[in-house]
C-alpha cells in the first residue's frame, strides 16, 4: 500500500477534504449562533443540510456511475471551496445570515456526491484483495483528521472568529482538489456505457440491486434499525455528561475526542480481523459489542468508564462499517457501484433523524440510563437477527454478485 502512489495521494486528498468537513461542522453553527444568538437557527441549518443530503442521495449514484469519477471529485471540492470562500468575504461587510441558508444546503449536496463517488474510486486504485485494507487506512486517516480538525476549528474560531475558520475550510477543499488532479484511477473508474439514467431510475437501479443481493438486502434492513437507535447516541451522551455527571463543555469535548481512538484502532485491525474470521462473524460480533457497551453506559457513573465504553462503541461501529463498505465494493459491478452506494446510504439513514428525535426526547423524559438500555438492547437484537440471515456467511464476497 505504501508503494501505491495513486492511493497515497488519494488518501492525503481525502484527509484534507474530511478536515474541511469538520471545520464546516463547527464553524457554520458557531457563525449562525454569533450572528443571531438563536439555537433554533443552528438547528434549522443542520436540518436543512441533512435534508439536502438525503435528496442528493437519490441522484448522486447516477452522477458517480455516468461521469468521470475523478472529475466529479475535483468538481465537488472546487465547488465547496468557492462556496465557503464566499462566506468570509461577505462577512467582511457585515453578517448576512440568509447566505448560510443558500450555501449550506448546496454544500451538503456536493458533500454527499463526493462521499458516494469516493467509494467508487477506491476499487480502481487498489487490488481486489486490498480493498478492506485500503478502507481501513482511509477510515483511520479520517478519524485523525476529524479529531484534529474539530480541535483546530474550535481554536481558530475562538481566536479569529468563525468566518476565518470557514476560510480555512475553503482552503482545505482547494488543496484536496489540487491533490486529486494527480490521481489516476484504473480502468474500473471508466464511464459506464449506455444511455444516461434518470435520477429516480438510477436510485431504483441501486435499490433493486440491494434487494436482489441476499447479504446486501439483509444489511440494509438491519442497519436501518441500527441507525434509528444509534444516531442520537452522541446527543444522549452529551446530555448524560452534562446533566448527570456535571461535566464542563471542555470535558465533554475531550471525552468525545478521546473515544474516537476506537475508530483508529478498528481501522488498523479490520483487514486482519476480517481475513481471519470472515465478514459475517466480524459484523455480528461488532454489533453485539456495541450493544453491550451501550447498555453498560447506563451504569457508568464516572467519566473514565464512559470514555472506555464509548471507545468500545466507536471501535465496533467502525469495524462493522468498514467491513460493510468493503463488501459492497467487492460484490457490486463497477457500473452500478455509485447507484448502489447512494441507495444504501439513503435508505439505511432515512430513519436516523427520527430515531435521534425519539432518543433525545426519551432521555429528557425518562433519563439517559433508560435510553442506553433500550438502545443497547436494540443493537443486540440486530446482532442476533443477523445470525438468521445471509449476513452470517464468512465469505460472501466469493459468491458471484447478481447483476442488474
Amino acid at each position: 500500500m505504501r508503494r501505491n502512489r495513486g492511493f497515497t495521494i488519494f488518501l492525503v486528498a481525502q484527509t484534507l477534504s474530511v478536515a474541511g468537513d469538520t471545520f464546516t461542522m463547527i464553524a457554520i453553527p458557531l457563525l449562525a449562533l454569533k450572528a443571531t444568538g438563536s439555537v433554533l437557527q443552528m438547528g434549522l441549518l443542520t436540518g436543512l443540510s441533512g435534508t439536502a443530503s438525503i435528496i442528493t442521495g437519490l441522484f448522486a449514484g447516477v452522477v458517480a456511475d455516468r461521469l468521470n469519477r475523478r472529475a466529479v471529485l475535483i468538481t465537488c471540492d472546487v465547488a465547496r471551496a468557492l462556496l465557503y470562500a464566499l462566506i468570509p468575504i461577505v462577512w467582511l461587510f457585515g453578517p448576512q445570515v440568509w447566505l448560510l441558508y443558500v450555501i449550506v444546503p448546496i454544500g451538503a449536496c456536493f458533500a454527499m456526491t463526493f462521499q458516494v463517488t469516493y467509494v467508487t474510486v477506491v476499487p480502481a486504485l487498489v487490488e481486489p484483495d486490498r480493498i478492506t485494507e485500503a478502507n481501513g487506512r482511509l477510515s483511520a486517516s479520517y478519524s485523525i483528521a476529524g479529531v484534529l480538525g474539530l480541535a483546530l476549528a474550535g481554536a481558530v474560531a475562538g481566536a479569529f472568529g468563525p468566518s476565518v475558520a470557514i476560510a480555512v475550510d475553503a482552503a482545505s477543499f482547494a488543496a484536496s482538489a489540487l491533490g486529486l488532479c494527480f490521481v489516476r484511477p484504473g480502468t474500473r473508474s471508466a464511464t459506464a456505457p449506455g444511455p444516461a439514467a434518470a435520477p429516480l431510475r438510477g436510485f431504483l437501479d441501486g435499490a433493486g440491486f440491494l434487494w436482489r443481493h441476499p447479504v446486501l438486502r439483509s444489511l440494509t434492513v438491519l442497519l436501518s434499525v441500527f441507525g434509528f437507535v444509534m444516531l442520537g447516541l452522541t446527543d444522549v451522551t452529551i446530555y448524560h455528561l452534562k446533566r448527570d455527571l456535571g461535566q464542563t463543555d471542555a470535558a465533554v469535548g475531550t471525552v468525545l475526542a478521546t473515544s474516537s481512538v476506537g475508530t483508529v484502532a478498528a481501522s488498523a485491525l479490520v483487514a486482519r480481523v476480517r481475513r481471519r474470521f470472515g465478514f459475517g462473524p466480524c459484523w455480528i460480533a461488532a454489533h453485539a459489542l456495541a450493544g453491550i457497551a451501550v447498555v453498560w453506559l447506563a451504569v457508568a457513573g464516572h467519566v473514565a468508564p464512559v470514555v472506555a465504553l464509548l471507545t468500545a462503541v466507536t471501535f465496533a461501529t467502525a469495524l462493522a462499517g468498514i467491513c460493510s463498505m468493503s463488501l459492497r465494493q467487492e460484490v457490486t459491478p463497477d457500473h452500478l457501484l455509485g447507484r448502489v452506494t447512494s441507495a444504501f446510504w439513503t435508505i439505511h439513514s432515512a430513519l436516523g433523524p427520527i430515531g435521534a428525535a425519539v432518543l433525545t426526547a426519551a432521555a429528557g423524559r425518562y433519563g439517559a440510563a433508560a435510553v442506553y438500555v433500550a438502545a443497547g438492547t436494540a443493537c443486540l437484537l440486530v446482532a442476533v437477527a443477523a445470525v438468521f440471515t445471509p449476513v452470517r456467511q464468512p465469505r460472501p464476497e466469493r459468491r458471484l454478485a447478481e447483476t442488474a
